[in-house]
């Protein structure tokens, strides 16, 4: 879904403001609507667009207990990819359950905007360690 038009009637949750916080983490503009008052609760719960062609570093969520990520895929096409592993396609309603200490990625397909909403599971000593850029000759493939 290339239309931005198209796609915000269907992105249910909303844009938000540019990710810039995490923009180093990310090839090509990528967009954070909290969806939760992150002061009130302990678990971030966050609508998360990419630009068509936009996505974020190989990372892993660690955790000495509990952690890992959930992804509810909301509007739009994109990737999902473990270390190893063939990329998965993402549309709405697919929903991916990322356990702590797997290296992976997500983000939008290279012709569509995407928005997935993504949950932190709360756990002990949570924390993301951002690597390396996801290689453009291995995303140009998919």
């Amino acid at each position: 879904m290339n239309n931005k038009e198209e796609f915000d009637k269907e992105n249910v949750f909303g844009l938000g403001m540019p990710n810039d916080m995490f923009a180093q983490y990310f090839i090509g503009q990528s967009y954070l609507n909290p969806l939760v008052d992150i002061d009130n609760t302990n678990i971030f719960v966050a609508n998360v667009t990419f630009e068509p062609g936009c996505r974020n570093n190989w990372h892993i969520h660690n955790a000495k207990s509990g952690g890992g990520q959930v992804l509810i895929c909301t509007a739009g096409e994109g990737w999902y990819q473990e270390q190893g592993k063939p990329a998965q396609s993402l549309k709405p309603g697919v929903v991916i359950n990322i356990q702590p200490g797997i290296k992976h990625w997500h983000g939008a397909k290279k012709d569509s905007w995407f928005s997935h909403v993504a949950v932190e599971v709360p756990g002990e000593d949570c924390s993301n360690e951002w690597l390396e850029p996801v290689d453009d000759e291995e995303y140009d493939k998919l």
